[in-house]
């Protein structure tokens, strides 16, 4: 099968944001302009192609990353000089709590769109996910969305991108007007206005500059050419000689700037209003990456050499399993990112993580939740397949001559644990089942069985995010189960060095047991575990060091306070003894056990729980009650600043205070202040609430 799209003219993009910036009304105009719906889906009215889980349509939230692909200019209507691209889209959550949908996202995505309300520019999830970007250098443009709602303030959206994330925008847009008065947009790329008319702002009309916009717009410009024009030489050329640029070379000029990190373009509009996104859709198309303008893929070949592939069809084929969803109709699909070669339905393939072939079976272009079968994906496709039964989020998949390791995804760990039962015997079976299968598609949630209680834990990022996963159980797997109150992830710690000794002696009839270890622990913030083998003079054998780290890292599972897992700490093992027949790798890694809990029971452990960094914007009269709150929680204000008649107040809470927040928070403001909340770091629990943790727990 040909190419039909040259890869220059394909994109794959993502839309980011803070919840409610309205990313996902942005991808519906999206989708009705480039003509794949003929209809706009609402959010509010729960008719969004992009959010088609029944909880995203009751809720009104995105919950999962939905893909789809659409065509700009659509084909068969070209734009004038324009040719068709090809744009795979990723409609991203904004909420918190799924925060391991944008990280995959962005981890197989060529360039962002970055969404932000013009009502409070930046606001912390926008934050979080801008971080997320950097990680993985996505080329990012900046759309301030919202500028017809009252309060809207372009320019002051433009500065919190300079103030809270540290970056360069470029404003290659400004707005004519705002709140009520917002008609249409500057293009100060073609120094025109633009206008969006018709009953769905389907007809973009350029005119003049108005006189009284003139003077602005030709500053903006002036500052425009200043940060990009050294990007390009044909632009710098111009610029020094005229002190002005054609648009080709500022085109350019702005793209090369975009790619390599150096600025953000910003436009603006309102995707609500239906003002802006055929602009945005321009935008994306002439200064967003296609996948050969990033940098070629590193990897590992499997005996740990370096290895690189090209974005050619005719490289090894080479892949990432970036989200798995179970599909009622076929099965578990594999959301796959093709970076280098071509792979068609029924080839064999090696998923290099797990070191196990796999069949590609069907593959599928999709839609959100509609899909289209194709033959074969090529170089710079996001693509799912069907039939991969192996595969889990983050495996490499490769071709079976040419094996190679990408980088995996890092996941969230999750700060939440509730306890779960099926309200019937029968239902056992279905719930683990269920579980199971929730936690291949979602890794930052996670399933294990008490040990001690028997009981099944769930865990997850969140309140939301549990709740949503209890209510796919009813719905998608009809199993019906008693849910307990939330639990927090606490950890246990050390706070001083200390040095133990750890001894598993056993003699019975025969060959005995022995193994004897000096261990050395001290405290290691923020650094999680690390093991140091200090012992010379062979006093304990090479093979038995790694049982000794085996049988300490075990240990840290349940810690020596209140039975929770132990973190930020090293362990130096710097001394023993050993037995020429009776010593093994099992008396050895009980030995390391034994003198682990020995030393971090005298090292002063102490227990930490998860602090939320929280952001409550509250209007001005209900300030010192919400501050007293937050106080009262054990909160630590860090500050406050004003936005619009509002006050912001950032603050680190402990998250065992903050269940039930929202509810006491709308009571005390009579229903106006809202707020987010995101992992921030762990800290030390004060004495007296650690000694009833630990009472409760014995």
């Amino acid at each position: 099968m040909a190419r039909t799209f040259p890869i220059e003219r394909c994109r794959n993009i993502g839309i980011m944001a803070h919840i409610d910036a309205g990313k996902t009304t942005t991808t519906e105009r999206i989708l009705f302009y480039t003509g794949v719906s003929y209809k706009m889906g609402e959010v509010h009215e729960g008719t969004a192609v992009m959010d088609w889980m029944e909880q995203e349509q009751e809720r009104g939230i995105t919950i999962t990353a939905a893909a789809t692909t659409c065509y700009w200019p659509p084909q068969g209507l070209p734009d004038a000089g324009r040719d068709t691209h090809r744009i795979n889209i990723i409609d991203t959550p904004g909420h918190v709590d799924f925060t391991i949908e944008v990280e995959r996202s962005l981890r197989v995505l060529d360039g962002a769109c970055a969404v932000f309300d013009a009502v409070n520019g930046v606001e912390p999830q926008s934050e979080t996910v801008w971080r997320q970007a950097d990680k993985y250098g996505v080329p990012r443009m900046c759309f301030i969305n919202k500028m017809d709602r009252v309060g809207a303030d372009f320019f002051m959206s433009v500065r919190t991108i300079v103030d809270r994330l540290i970056a360069r925008p470029i404003c290659i847009q400004l707005p004519i007007g705002a709140e009520e008065k917002f008609e249409g947009v500057l293009d100060l790329v073609e120094m025109k206005a633009l206008r969006f008319e018709g009953e769905k702002g389907e007809r973009v009309v350029a005119s003049e500059i108005p006189a009284d916009l003139r003077e602005q717009a030709q500053e903006y410009r002036g500052k425009l050419l200043e940060s990009v024009a050294e990007y390009d030489d044909e632009c710098l050329q111009q610029y020094l000689e005229a002190r002005d640029v054609q648009t080709a070379p500022l085109k350019r000029a702005i793209r090369k700037a975009t790619i390599g990190l150096k600025a953000f373009p910003v436009i603006c509009g309102s995707a609500f209003k239906n003002k802006g996104v055929q602009k945005l859709l321009d935008a994306i198309v002439d200064y967003l990456p296609s996948p050969i303008d990033i940098p070629p893929k590193h990897g590992k070949t499997l005996d740990g050499k370096d290895a690189v592939r090209e974005a050619r069809d005719d490289a090894p084929f080479s892949g990432l399993a970036f989200k798995i969803m179970a599909d009622p109709f076929v099965g578990q699909l594999t959301f796959v990112r093709c970076y280098s070669g071509k792979v068609e339905s029924g080839t064999a393939v090696l998923n290099s993580t797990k070191g196990k072939r796999e069949r590609i079976g069907r593959l599928l272009r999709m839609h959100a939740n509609k899909r289209e079968e194709i033959e074969e994906i090529l170089a710079g496709d996001i693509a799912a397949v069907v039939g991969l039964k192996g595969a889990t989020t983050g495996d490499t998949l490769c071709d079976m001559d040419h094996p190679i390791l990408l980088e995996n995804i890092e996941f969230p760990t999750p700060v939440m644990h509730i306890a779960i039962e099926p309200k019937t015997k029968a239902d056992q079976d279905r719930m683990v089942t269920a579980l199971q299968r929730l936690a291949v598609e979602d890794p930052s949630f996670r399933m294990r069985t008490d040990e001690e209680t028997g009981q099944t834990i769930i865990s997850g990022m969140g309140e939301l995010h549990l709740d949503i996963i209890v209510d796919r159980m009813r719905r998608e797997y009809k199993v019906e189960a008693n849910v307990g109150k939330p639990q927090v992830a606490y950890r246990e710690t050390i706070t001083r060095e200390v040095e133990a000794e750890g001894k598993y002696i056993r003699q019975t009839g025969g060959r005995g047991q022995y193994g004897h270890v000096w261990l050395r622990v001290r405290p290691n913030p923020g650094k999680g575990f690390s093991f140091k083998n200090a012992v010379v003079g062979g006093s304990i054998p090479r093979e038995y060091i790694g049982p000794v780290q085996k049988g300490i890292v075990e240990a840290m599972d349940s810690g020596v306070l209140a039975g929770y897992p132990m973190v930020d700490l090293e362990a130096e093992l710097f001394d023993g003894s050993y037995h020429e027949v009776d010593s093994n790798e099992m008396a050895f890694k009980i030995a390391g056990s034994i003198g682990f809990k020995e030393a971090t029971g005298k090292a002063g452990p102490i227990l930490l729980e998860p602090m939320m960094a929280t952001e409550v914007v509250v209007p001005e009269q209900f300030m010192g009650s919400v501050i007293g709150d937050l106080s009262a929680r054990r909160g630590k204000i860090l500050g406050m600043e004003p936005r619009h008649g509002l006050q912001v107040i950032a603050a680190h809470v402990p998250l065992a205070e903050m269940f039930g927040y929202s509810t006491s928070l709308r009571s005390a403001t009579e229903g106006r202040a809202v707020y987010t909340m995101q992992f921030h770091h762990y800290a030390p629990v004060p004495q007296h609430i650690a000694a009833e943790l630990v009472a409760k727990r014995f």
